[in-house]
């Protein structure tokens, strides 16, 4: 997948900045959070990865929690991810029904992510989501999770429902946590996956072009009007819509695909394409307001 993974540059995202802060994180400063474990704060800020809470037990384990967790933190700081996971998922399991198990269920999300284990971090940021749905982290346990689908998204020939995933959670945390900081590179990403679905549909749709079979290629530029107007394909989408209801002869429909076209992209080598197609048929651009075309199509991009 070309576009989703050359724009997952780490300067773009909260992930990156994260990870930051975990590779300057000091051997002294891991060894001296238990010294911090005791802060009475009830949230835990996905940015402060490092500050510890130290709660009673009735049941005392073999590895006290905060030696737990501040072993995955070292893990964490010489990038041993793998190992990190495991000493986090340790502390979710011997501490269960407390913010120790909290913590070390969202800390193994983020160490799984950074080892690529993608599958595994969806997993447990699913588990969390379903665990502790009022966290005060919950936009960062979506926010992992839907990195996780964009990170496998892959190129346009193949399945997209990793894409369709990534973008459904990234709308998700626009729509449900719009102050987040996650909220604008969710905003980002979800227009890169929604364009990702509209080249699937666009590639099937010139399939069905070429082998002269109308409706379906028609069916299929529809879709990216309806759901992917903003994105890149649309221009396209128009064009083939001409071309494809010229070859059906449906000549008021090929006209307003083409006049939309003008309208919104009047300097597009697509209205160019579009317009010299009707010309050679002795027609020109016209828009039908009655047609599906004109109604689907929102003239102000960007509210789509």
């Amino acid at each position: 997948m070309n576009e989703a993974s050359n724009e997952m540059h780490q300067s773009r995202t909260p992930l990156a900045r994260v990870a930051a802060r975990l590779l300057r994180f000091s051997a002294v400063g891991a060894l001296a959070l238990s010294a911090s474990a005791c802060s009475s704060a009830d949230s835990f800020n996905p940015l402060n990865l490092f500050s510890g809470e130290k709660y009673k037990t009735e049941i005392v384990p073999d590895v006290p929690a905060d030696d737990l967790y501040n072993q995955g933190l070292a893990r964490l700081q010489h990038k041993d991810y793998s190992g990190a996971a495991k000493k986090f998922a340790d502390l979710d399991k011997q501490y269960p029904y407390s913010q120790w198990q909290r913590k070390g269920l969202l800390m193994t999300v983020f160490s799984q992510y950074q080892n690529a284990s993608y599958d595994d971090a969806i997993a447990s940021a699913k588990r969390y989501i379903g665990l502790y749905p009022t966290s005060p982290d919950i936009a960062y346990a979506n926010y992992l999770e839907a990195m996780s689908y964009y990170n496998q998204i892959p190129d346009v020939s193949r399945d997209q429902e990793r894409a369709a995933k990534a973008a459904d959670l990234f709308a998700q945390i626009v729509e449900k946590y719009p102050k987040s900081e996650y909220a604008e590179d969710s905003r980002y990403k979800l227009q890169v996956a929604r364009d990702q679905l509209a080249g699937k549909e666009m590639l099937v749709g010139r399939y069905y072009l070429n082998q002269h079979n109308y409706a379906a290629a028609i069916n299929r530029f529809r879709e990216v009007l309806a759901k992917y107007q903003t994105t890149r394909h649309a221009e396209e989408a128009l064009m083939r819509l001409t071309e494809a209801y010229l070859a059906l002869g449906i000549t008021n429909e090929a006209q307003t695909a083409a006049a939309v076209l003008g309208h919104n992209f009047p300097d597009s080598i697509w209205y160019k394409d579009a317009y010299a197609r009707l010309q050679s048929d002795g027609l020109e651009p016209h828009e039908d307001q009655g047609s599906w075309i004109s109604k689907a199509f929102l003239h102000k991009m960007g509210l789509g």
